[in-house]
């Protein structure tokens, strides 16, 4: 027995088992987009382009509707109480269409639509006044300086300053016959219109960032509506009552403000503020054609070439040049 102990005693130890290594997954590599891939993506991104320069150039044509009805309101309510009608209207709708909530959101929040609100205000009273001192032409041009300037300022992409000064040159041709003698109230006016409209576009922008749909635009429209009331009332008084009175200032409404607004915050989730601000040339390239088409004004060959400045800009802008991708 003792043999035995002694023996199986003197056995040498039997060595642990080790435990198995963890096998561990090699790092994962980029694996470079297919082809096929990286072609959607980019027929994705240009479909997305392509729908948001849609929505704009939608706008910019109810837009110029718009102001062709609220041509009718002047005489009957003044240029404040046409603003008064356009903005309570828009803003009617817009928070029957969207109902906003109130609650959930941040001071900068709130802080984005009372800027927007007042933005929204003052660009439409102040264009307004600028028209009934300064021909249509003059006052458009002027205002577009706004958008002209913060697209070179906002836009990372040096060809970006040969779409500016082509919109400029075009935008100046067509409002070269009303600079002579100009009212300086209402080129004050035009130009301070201007500088809102710029504002207008980095608050919309923001505002569709924030706030889910059009919900920013609604709240805006309702600070802006507020705002302007007073000065409406003052100005027009009971004529803003008038069945007449109310039933153009709804279409001036829908076609100036609730429309155009809607669609240009929609195309701004995608569009940077540079190439928005370089396609807001076709504003008055618009216009002048609304003029030939439905007023039957008659287009020299300074506005059909400023017309070709602008929309060559424009487009210029779309393809790349304005920076159409988010930046």
């Amino acid at each position: 027995m003792n043999e035995s102990r002694h023996e199986s005693s003197s056995l040498p130890p039997i060595p642990p088992v080790p435990e198995p290594t963890p096998v561990t997954a090699p790092a994962s590599e980029a694996v470079p987009a297919s082809p096929e891939v990286r072609a959607a993506e980019q027929g994705a991104a240009t479909g997305g382009r392509l729908t948001s320069v849609a929505l704009v150039i939608g706008g910019i044509i109810s837009l110029q509707f718009g102001a062709s009805v609220a041509v009718l309101l002047f005489p009957r309510a003044g240029a404040l109480g046409v603003v008064t009608l356009r903005l309570v209207v828009a803003a009617l709708v817009l928070l029957i269409a969207c109902r906003p909530r109130l609650r959930g959101y941040s001071r900068g929040d709130w802080a984005t639509v009372l800027a927007f609100g007042v933005a929204l205000a003052g660009m439409n009273s102040l264009f307004y006044g600028a028209i009934d001192r300064i021909p249509l032409g003059a006052a458009v041009t002027l205002e577009f300086m706004g958008p002209l300037i913060l697209s070179v300022v906002t836009s990372r992409r040096a060809l970006s300053l040969l779409w500016a000064a082509l919109a400029l040159g075009g935008v100046a041709l067509l409002g070269r016959e009303g600079f002579d003698g100009l009212d300086p109230l209402g080129a004050g006016l035009a130009l301070t219109a201007g500088a809102l409209w710029a504002a207008y576009i980095l608050l919309s922008s923001r505002a569709g960032q924030r706030f889910p749909q059009a919900d920013g635009l609604a709240l805006a429209m309702t600070v802006a509506a507020l705002l302007s009331l007073p000065l409406g009332i003052s100005t027009a008084g009971t004529a803003l009552l008038d069945p007449v009175t109310l039933g153009l200032g709804a279409a001036v409404a829908l076609l100036s403000s609730v429309t155009p607004y809607t669609l240009e915050l929609l195309a701004l989730r995608k569009l940077p503020a540079s190439g928005f601000a370089v396609m807001m040339s076709l504003e008055p390239a618009a216009a002048a054609l609304a003029g030939f088409l439905v007023l039957h004004q008659a287009l020299g060959w300074a506005e059909v070439v400023a017309i070709g400045l602008v929309v060559l800009a424009s487009v210029g802008a779309v393809r790349g040049g304005g920076g159409m991708g988010k930046e």
